[in-house]
């Protein structure tokens, strides 16, 4: 069984669909109270992209493909490998869940 994050089927699914959209994106990790699984009706969705080739353009290009899709949540995303700040980095090693991951989708495509 696929863990749903507090999130419908739907929303998860358009998620990925935006991320699969920029080949660049080779993992998205979900962190925070939804990975913990202690999210509440209004917990946003912490995401934190991975790919070499990933600059901050690429991120507002994602961010306004994931914000077209209307969704009720806010969604703070980030490059990991930008972020400099140890705690987080630590939390996101800790707790982050894998959300969307490149080779999976396209071994599963094949």
């Amino acid at each position: 069984m696929t863990p749903d994050y507090g999130l419908p089927a739907d929303a998860l699914q358009a998620i990925r669909e935006v991320l699969a959209a920029h080949p660049g994106v080779t993992a998205a990790i979900l962190y925070g109270s939804r990975a913990l699984g202690r999210e509440r009706p209004g917990s946003d969705i912490d995401l934190t992209l991975q790919g070499e080739s990933l600059q901050h353009r690429d991120l507002l290009d994602i961010e306004l493909a994931l914000d077209d899709l209307l969704l009720p949540w806010k969604i703070d995303l980030s490059l990991l490998a930008h972020i400099d700040n140890p705690a987080l980095l630590e939390h996101i090693h800790r707790v982050g869940q894998t959300l969307y991951e490149r080779e999976r989708v396209a071994a599963i495509g094949k």
